[in-house]
């Protein structure tokens, strides 16, 4: 049954290399085949989306969207688990992976497209990746093509002269953040990745990959680099950790972060959706945060509160989710 998966993905793409870690992990015998050398018939069969990644099954069939291949592939293979056995923990680390697959993109598609240098050398391995046996001048002007064209969608996640501050202030705010988190740990809760690695993971090994926050990565964050490279090919350690051991550096995270700004950007990115607003602005801590509504982040808003609604016991994890700032919303 274990034989016979295909990842189909790339190598700059965040969720594709978040899966290719969780098979890693799992000891999942699998191809990781490169979008531009899967043939087109292949991904046609399979894929009901043009998105990657896509992880073709030893039974035919074709799952996309990481989260769900995620799970779908941890129902076969529950050993060894990505979920603390302490309950709040284990629902902090779904909420960790959405928020790292929704909000820490917006890091990462900001700094690879924002600047000269980051857009240059992303166009330029994007270009390598599709054609590698392109001529010189080939190669520069398919280079130019793509960073024209990925330079114009910044706006998807939400990166424009407004948000641009934001984004950046958050970004050395939250690596600052989880260096002290991971000082004493090798991953987000204790020794074993957890699903909120993964989600987490997949944005800043692409930043990581980016000259500016790589530089930021490597100048200023040990204990992030170490995890960075540690993630690439994850082992169990240790134990997972119990909520009141993580708690003390964890919670800064879960506040400042995923409370602060993710939370109340993702319930205001859901009301415009339902209102059919082309745009709308929300307050993040003390700035005006305005843009256009993505439209799957309510797909995948919706999957987290599904999580949540399945748990038969909440009264302490409300009272954390409340003191985080994330309870308010949680339920649909």
């Amino acid at each position: 049954m274990a034989e016979g998966y295909r990842i189909i993905g790339a190598e700059m793409s965040p969720y594709s290399v978040k899966v290719r870690s969780y098979f890693r992990y799992k000891a999942i015998p699998h191809q990781w085949v490169l979008r531009n050398a899967a043939s087109q018939t292949e991904y046609e069969k399979y894929a009901k989306i043009p998105v990657i990644p896509l992880v073709v099954t030893p039974d035919g069939a074709g799952i996309q969207d990481s989260t769900p291949v995620i799970d779908r592939i941890e129902k076969l293979f529950p050993e060894p688990s990505i979920h603390p056995d302490d309950p709040v923990a284990r629902f902090m680390s779904m909420l960790i992976e959405e928020f790292g697959d929704e909000w820490g993109n917006k890091w990462m598609f900001h700094y690879r497209w924002a600047r000269d240098v980051d857009q240059r050398a992303s166009a330029g391995r994007i270009g390598r990746m599709r054609a590698p046996k392109a001529s010189e001048a080939e190669h520069d002007a398919f280079a130019d093509q793509v960073r024209a064209r990925m330079t114009g969608r910044v706006w998807f996640v939400g990166s424009n002269e407004t948000t641009a501050p934001q984004i950046e202030s958050g970004f050395a705010e939250m690596l600052d953040l989880l260096d002290a988190h991971l000082a004493t740990r090798p991953y987000l809760f204790g020794g074993r990745p957890s699903y909120g690695d993964f989600g987490l993971w997949g944005q800043f090994y692409e930043l990581w990959k980016d000259p500016t926050p790589g530089a930021l990565i490597e100048g200023g964050a040990p204990h992030v680099l170490d995890w960075i490279q540690r993630m690439l090919w994850p082992t169990a350690e240790g134990e997972f950790e119990s909520w009141a051991k993580v708690a003390p550096t964890l919670m800064p995270i879960l506040t400042k972060q995923v409370g602060r700004l993710f939370w109340p950007w993702t319930l205001a990115n859901e009301k415009a959706l339902t209102d059919g607003a082309e745009e709308f602005s929300v307050r993040l801590g003390n700035d005006v945060w305005t843009q256009k509504p993505q439209k799957y982040h309510a797909r995948s808003l919706a999957m987290l509160r599904a999580k949540y609604a399945a748990l038969s016991e909440k009264k302490d994890l409300d009272m954390i989710l409340a003191a985080t700032g994330c309870l308010a919303g949680m339920r649909a």
